[in-house]
């Protein structure tokens, strides 16, 4: 019996590669190349599945184009990249890898806010500059962590890791704004307590948003959440790009009408607003809060599960749509 036919749509590790093909013909793009949509489908022809990553759009004009495939397994946990309504209609099913990367995003979603708060990067670029002549009283003081009040925005398992780390870690009063709130167990494992987003943006001094992207948590942060913060805030992004207004947050950090920024997602991603890349109160970095090796290796594991798993007729392990109802 002939395999079925798989996609790997960017380059990962060989060893997945020599995996996926004991159960798979597959055809890999272990150069890395950037497809354009149109190269896309026509890598799709005659596939029954697809290994992505997050930056292939899974969409209607596409899956129209694509009549043979039957899934998508995304090396990620966010899944904006599929059209969910779409895949359903075509009888697509969408995987994703959570779990797996709950506790490394949130170790980097709390380095991001210490370098924000104490200024690393703006200060390593002082030095590297060769402008540290002396010592001053004030150079590159910033804000306090360990006592402070963080805000999160998101309360999933990463917003939770990084509640449990600032409460038990640093001594910090953990507030907490999400779609519905904690039951009381988890709330107090995390110290935390549910506000209104409004009372989290006037009373954090560090504020971490950990949502997942959609329609309705596009421009999360805007001009006008911007302003309830304090100038003294810092405002933390691990979550998605299109979550923060990023021309908003350029400007509000060029006023100074929050103290700074860390973020390591943004809206259309690799392309980074300029107005972000003039003003020395942020923190860039380019999405890799699950960047570990052991991590990363766990989400290709858990795609390459997904697909096995499908295709073997056991059931996907971690479907995002829903499952395809036989004879689709």
């Amino acid at each position: 019996m002939s395999k079925p036919k798989i996609l790997v749509a960017r380059a990962i590790f060989p060893e997945t590669i020599e995996r996926l093909s004991q159960h798979f013909e597959v055809e890999s793009n272990q150069a890395d190349e950037s497809w354009s949509k149109e190269q896309l489908i026509a890598k799709l022809q005659g596939k029954q599945g697809a290994f992505t990553t997050g930056s292939e759009r899974i969409d209607a004009a596409l899956l129209d184009a694509c009549p043979d495939l039957k899934m998508c397994a995304n090396m990620a946990v966010g899944y904006n990249n599929f059209d969910v309504d779409a895949m359903a209609a075509h009888g697509v099913l969408g995987t994703n890898a959570p779990d797996v990367l709950t506790e490394t995003t949130a170790d980097f979603g709390f380095a991001l806010l210490m370098a924000t708060a104490r200024r690393i990067t703006e200060s390593e670029h002082f030095l590297r500059a060769g402008k540290w002549q002396k010592w001053s009283y004030d150079m590159f003081a910033g804000a306090e962590i360990h006592g402070s009040t963080l805000g999160i925005i998101g309360m999933g398992r990463i917003g939770q890791g990084i509640a449990k780390r600032g409460a038990h870690g640093f001594g910090m009063k953990v507030i907490y704004h999400n779609r519905s709130r904690l039951d009381a167990t988890l709330e107090a494992e995390c110290k935390a307590s549910y506000v209104s987003k409004e009372d989290l943006l006037k009373t954090a001094d560090h504020v971490v948003l950990v949502v997942p992207y959609s329609a309705a948590s596009h421009h999360t942060i805007g001009a006008a959440e911007l302003a309830l913060m304090k100038p003294t805030a810092t405002l933390v992004n691990i979550a998605r790009g299109g979550i923060v207004d990023d021309a908003a947050l350029a400007a509000a950090l060029r006023d100074k009408r929050i103290a700074a920024a860390g973020l390591d997602v943004f809206e259309g991603e690799p392309k980074v607003h300029p107005d972000l890349l003039s003003v020395p109160n942020v923190v860039l970095t380019p999405h890799i809060a699950s960047a570990t090796v052991p991590t990363r290796r766990a989400m290709a594991d858990l795609a390459a599960d997904n697909l096995i798993a499908y295709f073997g007729g056991k059931g996907a392990l971690t479907p995002v749509t829903p499952v395809p109802s036989a004879g689709k």
